[in-house]
């Protein structure tokens, strides 16, 4: 990278909802390691919606996971905004996680024995700051569960118990939300249903959303899809068409 697109880089990062710079990720030591990633530098506007895609193995999770707090670099800069988190002390990371971020798991992690509405406020909970039972009831009304917080997940569709993963996420009103794969455990119908609710937090709420996927079609519903290859950033490209996207793995192997 020449010095002029180092700087352009960095100023597209100052004004960043999220950033990584020179992210390098490796597991184990010595010929055994794995290099998960190998130098990935990427910025995040805010009020946008990304796409992740790349083939098994390219780094696209462990991308993810590093920028959201969920697991360090072993080199490189994380940062919220202006706020480096990815060499904070891991309780004042878990401090900041909780208020800054939200994630979305395609395992919907709710706990069965409890309500609609004890699952969303649940993380809070845990964290000794459980939230109003006002802000439980309204993310519940943003994602189209008004009325069902004294269900249990066991009386929900699969699409419905995403959608009380997605207002547990929403409920801190986090800047930016992470989701790993929200459609995979869904069907198509429903699935359009939960990215229709991701692309609206973008587009009414200005949250910043990060998305990685394997299907061409959720990621046309980002405004850009970066697409990795051996823990490289290869490619990225805007507002394409699920058609070109699906070529262009392809050409991956993904």
């Amino acid at each position: 990278m020449t010095t002029a697109a180092v700087g352009a880089a960095r100023d597209e990062a100052a004004d960043a909802a999220l950033s990584g710079e020179g992210l390098h990720r490796e597991y184990g030591r010595g010929a055994a390691a794995v290099r998960a990633l190998r130098g990935v530098t990427v910025a995040f506007a805010p009020g946008t919606f990304t796409a992740v895609m790349g083939p098994s193995g390219s780094g696209k999770t462990t991308l993810l996971h590093c920028l959201a707090g969920m697991d360090r670099p072993t080199r490189g800069t994380v940062r919220w905004g202006a706020t480096e988190v990815s060499g904070l002390p891991e309780r004042r990371l878990a401090a900041l996680r909780r208020t800054r971020v939200g994630f979305v798991f395609q395992a919907f992690n709710l706990m069965p024995a409890m309500t609609v509405a004890q699952n969303v406020a649940l993380p809070g909970r845990l964290a000794g700051a459980p939230p109003e039972r006002a802000r439980v009831l309204e993310a519940l009304a943003r994602v189209g569960l008004a009325g069902r917080e004294r269900h249990r997940p066991g009386q929900l569709s699969g699409g419905q118990q995403q959608r009380v993963a997605i207002a547990r996420a929403l409920v801190t009103r986090p800047a930016v939300l992470f989701a790993d794969e929200p459609t995979g455990a869904l069907d198509r119908a429903t699935g359009h249903d939960v990215l229709d609710l991701l692309r609206a937090g973008v587009d009414e709420d200005g949250r910043t959303c990060v998305m990685v996927t394997h299907d061409p079609v959720a990621a046309g519903y980002a405004d850009r899809v970066l697409l990795l290859a051996d823990g490289l950033l290869v490619d990225e490209l805007d507002r394409p068409s699920p058609g070109r996207v699906a070529e262009r793995l392809a050409r991956l192997g993904g």
